[in-house]
């Protein structure tokens, strides 16, 4: 089969399609035709050299997400039948023609949806899902500070949090905002020409958030336990723009009773990846169907162009998931 593979870590060039071995199908294991995959900023990290050789669980080729045709399914598996369209997280393995998927982390694509859509909506959302509700505790009434909201998870988080009955604070560029606005977000915040700690301070007559989402990491650090209201949760998911270099003001983590909570998929156990499956499958699959929830689409590009949807997600100019097809 066709597969994305690299020889050493580098530039985007370095992504080349090979002719590689077809996926061996374990007992728990769909054998999926891939018809879809999404593009996330763990592959931009491993393919220059940020996760080192570790492949962290299915197969060395990169890509976190699939979507597309049941060929074959192990012995154990429970719930579907060659022949199902399903969606899901990977550890591994995506770039490529076919893939396998423990069922347990397999989703059914809901009807309306198709492949290059559903390519967008497990990783995403899963996420998404996972840091605002499961480890941020929303709840309805309450108030999120969603960064990067035009990224695929952070568009999607705001349509979780606007779908749940959350007040939604969200950052990005200018040209995004009204994007933003869109998929539900109640204040969109230009984060290259506002202080966010400042409109939200501004926005909550000082009374601060309940939740934030957070991407960015240091440089955001010290403003986002100033933008948290007594009890706030921030949930940190990413470090774009770096780990080093912030403190933490204590007093204020005293005396607001705030709580930082650090999250990440890719290196987890599969049994807590199932868990994350589980729980958004179970509250929100059925949103797909009636547009409650809708996967945000940037760009396509075909298998052979990962280098091209690559250097496009380093452009910093996407709104919601990049997605190569087969």
């Amino acid at each position: 089969m066709k597969a994305i593979a690299f020889d050493d870590f580098g530039a985007a060039e370095v992504l080349q399609l090979h002719d590689v071995a077809e996926p061996e199908l374990r007992d728990s294991d769909l054998l999926v035709r891939n018809h879809a995959a999404g593009v996330n900023r763990a592959d931009v990290i491993q393919r220059t050299g940020g996760y080192g050789k570790e492949s962290y669980g299915d197969s060395a080729i990169m890509g976190l997400e699939i979507a597309g045709e049941v060929i074959a399914i192990g012995k154990d598996v429970q719930g579907f039948a060659v022949g199902d369209r399903v969606m899901g997280i990977v550890g591994g393995g995506g770039y490529a023609e076919q893939a396998r998927i423990d069922y347990r982390m397999a989703m059914p694509i809901p009807e309306g949806v198709d492949y290059v859509q559903a390519a967008g909506i497990p990783e995403a959302f899963v996420t998404a899902h996972e840091a605002a509700f499961h480890l941020g505790r929303l709840d309805a009434g309450e108030s999120i500070l969603i960064h990067a909201a035009a990224s695929g998870v952070g568009s999607a988080a705001v349509q979780l949090a606007h779908a749940a009955g959350a007040r939604v604070f969200a950052t990005a560029s200018a040209s995004k905002l009204d994007r933003v606005h869109e998929l539900g977000a109640d204040v969109a915040i230009d984060y290259k020409t506002d202080d966010f700690a400042k409109a939200i301070e501004r926005e909550t007559d000082g009374k601060g958030v309940d939740v934030i989402v957070d991407f960015i990491g240091a440089p955001y650090f010290e403003r986002n336990l100033a933008s948290l209201g007594f009890g706030g949760r921030l949930v940190e998911v990413g470090l774009l723009g770096g780990a080093r270099g912030a403190s933490l003001p204590l007093d204020r983590l005293l005396y607001r009773h705030l709580q930082i909570i650090g999250t990440v998929m890719k290196s987890r156990p599969q049994s807590v990846k199932q868990a994350m499956t589980r729980r958004f499958r179970d509250r929100w699959l059925h949103a797909f169907d009636d547009g409650t929830l809708v996967p945000v689409i940037d760009s396509e590009f075909p298998l052979g162009q990962a280098a091209e949807a690559h250097r496009r997600m380093e452009s910093s100019s996407s709104v919601g998931k990049i997605i190569l097809t087969m």
